[in-house]
Parts: structure tokens; C-alpha cells; sequence
């Protein structure tokens, strides 16, 4: 049987340290934690998740919503037995109306974080707006989250869904570090409009994708990724200049079905159908998908953990903007 009461302590913890670092205030926020397969525990409606109580958190069957302890559920319980039905590898939600998130997402639709460590983590972040107080249209909430572990509710806040109570944590408070870093930016004068648009992914060559889409992971479409790579001459530079030497395996779950590439320079010198290599990226069918039709960003997907890397990410990570063109290049070879 589930260690229920651990659990509630859990979540009282976490709510304390959501309020201490200023991401929750008054009554606002809610927190769920998943007990097992047709059970969760939720934070009740009214309290304060900075002096949260046993009592405060309640036991909620998944298949018929139905609460079995005493006491006024959340109003956004809903949402969350939602995101637990539609993602069953979700064991956290969370949700808060984060101060400078908010406030960066009156005025704006999207943030792509201009950190290194943000844009790993979090990715584009993209808002659903939002018509009532509380979450009533889910089905744009669940779109979102097949591409991120992390949603802008326009007007109301932000809701995760992690494998843990601190992931969750993790991504609200780079989010809002990330609003206030574009906020300060924006006060303090200092770029323009065109430097806004100056990433380095808008500085990359685009080419246009083909007419044609591929099956995931078949040999046709491995094939065309290896003659863009290799005819692309700014990936050619990046790579020499970067002394992009490694050996890169990706593979799909279901399958097993497994394509190692060994780049010297930035050019691919061998494909193989082994996983010897010095680093090893696996996902599902889905998560693939999405990540060749640029849906998904490899980065995000791997620190998200919607991918799993074998290898050092550390030493990935020095050839961020080869690796930036390489994902690029695979967008250009659309899948089915």
C-alpha cells in the first residue's frame, strides 16, 4: 500500500518552498501527486500552499473523480485529472500564478528564453488563452503538453506535469526567472526589434522543407537527412570550427530500431545500425515525430525527459549550435 502520509508531506514541503521562493502568494495554486494507477492526492480548495496541513490534501479517485476523504476539492481538479488521464507517465502537477510569468504573458503569446540553461529546460514556451477564472476548455491544455511539460494559461498561471513534485518546481521557477530576465531586459532599453529577432536560430540559413513527408525512422528518410547534413555548408563550418568529432545513436522505442552516425567535422562519415556509440538518444514513435517536424525541440525533450540521452550532456552541450543546425536540418525532412 502507498505511503500516503509521505506523499502529503511531500507536497506540504514543496508548497513551502514554492511560497519561500515567491512563486505562490495569497490562497492561489494547487498541487496533485499521483499515489498510483486510479488515485491522487490534491491540494483542497482555500488553502495556502505555504502552510499546508494533512488535512489540506485530500485522496481522489481518477476513474470517477470521485474524492474519498472529507473536504472541498480544488477547483482546478479537473485540470489535473485530466493531465494524469491523458499522460499516464505523469506522477506531478502542478499549478501557480506565477508574478512576472503572468505579466510578460498579458503582452505576449510565446517566450523563447535567451539563457542557455532556460532555453534547455524550457524551451518555446507557448500560452492557451484562457476565458474563465478557472481551467474549463482542457483539450487546448492537453495539446500543448504533448510538446512540453509546461503551459501558460493566459491570464492565470502556469501548470506542469513532471515525473516529480521538484520537477515541476524546477521549470515554474525557470519559467519565471526567464520572464523576469526578458522583462528587465526590455526596461533596461537595451536591443531593438531587430535584435529581437537575432537568435541564433534566426540567424541560421533556413531552407525549405520537402514536398515530400517520410516515414519515421525508415531508411528513406535517414537517407535524406544525410545528404542535407551533408551538403549543408553553414552545419560544414560550425563543425569544423567547433571539432564536432563524436558518434551519435538514435533510436525508437517500440521498435528498437536503431541509426548510429559518426560526424567528423560536422559531416556524417558512417551510418550504422548499432547503439556503440558514444552517445545515445531513445524516445518514443511520438516524441520522434514531433522532433522531426520541429514540433519538439531535442534540448527541451531531453532535459523535459521526454527523451532519454546516454553520454555525457555536459560535453554534448559544446557543440550546442552545430547541434542547433543539425535539428534544423532534420526539420527539413518532414515525417508522417
Amino acid at each position: 500500500m502507498p505511503d500516503i502520509a509521505q506523499r502529503k508531506k511531500d507536497i506540504i514541503s514543496i508548497g513551502r518552498l514554492l511560497w519561500e521562493k515567491d512563486l505562490v502568494s495569497g490562497l492561489n495554486g494547487n498541487i496533485s501527486l499521483r499515489v498510483d494507477e486510479d488515485m491522487i492526492l490534491i491540494t483542497a480548495h482555500g488553502t495556502c500552499l505555504g502552510l499546508l496541513q494533512e488535512k489540506d490534501i485530500l485522496l481522489m479517485r481518477l476513474s470517477t473523480a470521485e474524492l474519498l476523504e472529507e473536504g472541498q476539492v480544488s477547483t482546478e481538479n479537473r485540470l489535473h485529472v485530466e493531465i494524469y488521464r491523458r499522460f499516464a507517465q505523469t506522477q506531478a502537477v502542478m499549478h501557480t500564478h506565477t508574478t512576472y510569468t503572468n505579466a510578460y504573458f498579458l503582452e505576449h503569446t510565446t517566450l523563447t528564453p535567451r539563457i542557455f540553461e532556460a532555453q534547455f529546460y524550457l524551451g518555446e514556451v507557448r500560452s492557451v488563452e484562457q476565458k474563465t477564472p478557472s481551467v474549463t476548455e482542457l483539450d487546448p491544455v492537453m495539446k500543448a503538453f504533448e510538446t512540453n511539460n509546461l503551459v501558460v494559461l493566459r491570464r492565470h498561471g502556469v501548470v506542469t506535469r513532471t515525473e516529480s513534485l521538484f520537477d515541476g518546481f524546477l521549470l515554474i521557477q525557470a519559467l519565471e526567472e526567464a520572464a523576469k530576465i526578458e522583462l528587465l531586459r526590455r526596461l533596461c532599453g537595451q536591443g531593438s526589434r531587430s535584435e529581437e529577432r537575432g537568435t541564433q536560430e534566426d540567424r541560421c540559413e533556413k531552407t525549405a522543407p520537402t514536398a515530400k513527408t517520410y516515414e519515421v525512422f525508415s531508411t528513406e528518410q535517414i537517407d535524406e537527412i544525410v545528404r542535407l547534413v551533408n551538403a549543408d555548408a553553414q552545419l560544414s563550418e560550425l563543425g569544423r570550427a567547433s571539432q564536432m568529432n563524436l558518434s551519435l545513436a538514435v533510436k525508437m522505442d517500440e521498435t528498437g530500431q536503431v541509426y548510429r552516425f559518426v560526424f567528423q567535422e560536422g559531416r556524417i562519415v558512417e551510418v550504422g545500425r548499432d547503439e556503440e556509440a558514444e552517445f545515445v538518444i531513445s524516445a518514443p514513435r511520438a516524441v520522434w515525430k514531433a522532433v522531426f517536424n520541429r514540433e519538439l525541440d531535442p534540448f527541451v525533450a531531453t532535459t523535459q525527459k521526454k527523451m532519454r540521452l546516454r553520454g555525457d550532456f555536459a560535453r554534448i552541450s559544446q557543440w550546442y549550435t552545430p547541434c542547433s543546425r543539425l535539428f534544423e536540418l532534420w526539420a527539413q525532412v518532414p515525417v508522417e
